[in-house]
């Protein structure tokens, strides 16, 4: 086979076109740069077509049966169950049919060029692009690199998992078939959400996990979305582990617990944690360690364990540095480290002060989150614990969602609880948690008082709409008292 090489040099290289390259690169280009973007897969990366939005499309239909059956005469005229095969011919048209020309023209009309094949760094400022064709690109950039390679599902070293062929997060939110019985090992937030939508689309579900349910968030959250799922037929095993998973001839999974118990599929999904996408993208030869995590500095430039890398030429955002594995967090250090690349370019000092235009502070303090199971959970900044944990004097006011007048509309039998968690010192809100149906909305309100720094006595003045789920607030900060 005949190889043909070219070469190209540009301002900025971002290796890896999901959502988070695709932020860099556009803010770069608007800052007067010229981009190449390297992408082994499809342009728009996993939240586009192996995360968010299939999986999310997979949760609507069930969550709007919901919504109508929680209500007397909705109830009554919703009839019948779910068609799995229209709503996968609808989480199809959300992930364009696996599809990237949407996004590729995207990129073209943004002015970034896009080199397809698989990205490797080979010394500074360098990086050598291999299509699948043998074709090479040699691209040299003349002020960055940004590696936003993403992150892919662990597979645990259970014996036999492996060999059992089990499903990732890719292989449920692409599935074309409701597997009759479906194991879940992993009770974090994919394995619940996965649990949520595939319960609801008839399959027999059973969900493992060595922790209590979603043991990142509040511990009153994971409770409530746990009974809400045994409710819906799921089987819980929490604090209890797999030791053994095989996959007989016959097609069967069986799944062995740390407490004896067998539990057997048809299909087993693994949703253990995330690794970095770095196994293979060069960092020997800026002397980091492949497959590992990039360690970052405030600037986002990657670090070694004694600093900076030489010249501070190599740049990480998105999953890869571990700072926040969430789509909109990846896309927001993108946007700020565009805008950095572009302000060091025009010979301008980046300022990364709290709060900063480079900064990402958020990162820190007001990491959000949506988890769309049945009830949603909502989450932004501190929780409780993490609050004693980072020193700060904390206050925690609790309130039942549910005896809020917005909710008992929303919903017959509204069951929710939300917390707020203050800086006493302060007097500002650091921490904000909710579990209830159809709240994902109320977030941003939280998140706006949290990065605001807004005063408690101001927050007064906020005055919510009556009678919405947003009442909520006024009831907080009546519990919390008017003189704290």
């Amino acid at each position: 086979m005949t190889t043909t090489s070219m070469e190209l040099t540009v301002d900025v290289i971002v290796i890896g076109a999901g959502p988070t390259g695709e932020n860099v690169a556009d803010r770069a280009v608007q800052g007067g740069l010229s981009v190449a973007v390297v992408e082994t897969e499809l342009v728009g990366g996993e939240c586009s077509y192996w995360a968010c939005m299939p999986t999310k499309a997979l949760l609507r239909d069930a969550a709007a049966l919901r919504a109508a059956r929680a209500l007397p005469a909705a109830g009554q005229a919703v009839t019948g169950t779910l068609d799995p095969a229209a709503v996968f011919a609808r989480r199809n048209s959300f992930a364009s049919d696996w599809n990237d020309s949407g996004q590729v023209e995207w990129l073209t009309g943004a002015g970034i060029t896009l080199v397809r094949g698989h990205g490797r760094i080979t010394g500074t400022r360098a990086v050598t692009v291999t299509d699948s064709d043998g074709t090479t690109t040699n691209l040299e950039a003349r002020h960055a690199v940004v590696v936003s390679t993403g992150s892919s599902s662990l597979i645990p070293p259970i014996p036999g998992l492996d060999e059992a062929r089990p499903w990732t997060n890719r292989e449920a939110a692409g599935a074309t078939s409701v597997p009759g019985r479906l194991a879940i090992i992993g009770g974090g937030v994919v394995g619940a959400e996965m649990a949520t939508a595939f319960s609801a689309l008839g399959s027999q579900v059973t969900l493992i996990s060595r922790t209590r349910l979603l043991p990142s968030v509040e511990k009153f959250a994971g409770e409530q979305v746990a009974d809400a799922l045994r409710t819906y037929g799921v089987t819980l095993h929490l604090d209890a582990g797999a030791t053994d998973v095989r996959r007989d001839d016959g097609g069967e999974v069986r799944v062995t617990l740390s407490d004896g118990t067998e539990v057997t599929a048809d299909e087993v999904l693994v949703a253990t944690g995330r690794v970095p996408n770095t196994k293979d993208l060069g960092l020997e030869h800026v002397g980091l360690e492949p497959g590992s995590w990039l360690k970052v500095d405030d600037a986002l430039a990657v670090v070694d364990d004694s600093g900076q890398l030489e010249d501070g030429w190599l740049y990480a955002a998105g999953d890869v540095n571990h700072r926040a594995l969430l789509t909109h967090h990846g896309k927001y250090q993108a946007r700020a480290l565009g805008d950095l690349i572009a302000a060091r370019a025009r010979g301008e000092e980046p300022d990364l002060s709290t709060w900063g235009r480079h900064a990402a502070t958020a990162d820190e303090r007001a990491t959000t989150q949506v988890i769309f199971t049945d009830p949603e959970v909502v989450a932004v900044g501190h929780s409780a614990e993490s609050a004693e944990a980072a020193g700060i004097e904390v206050g925690i006011v609790d309130y039942d969602l549910g005896s809020v007048s917005g909710a008992s509309l929303h919903a017959d039998g509204y069951r929710g609880q939300a917390r707020m968690v203050i800086d006493e010192q302060r007097k500002i809100l650091v921490g904000f948690t909710a579990v209830g149906p159809d709240i994902s909305e109320l977030l941003h309100a939280a998140t706006i008082a949290i990065v605001g720094e807004v005063p408690l006595d101001r927050l007064w003045h906020a005055v919510p709409a009556y009678p919405t789920i947003s009442e909520i607030w006024l009831r907080l900060l009546e519990t919390a008292g008017r003189d704290r």
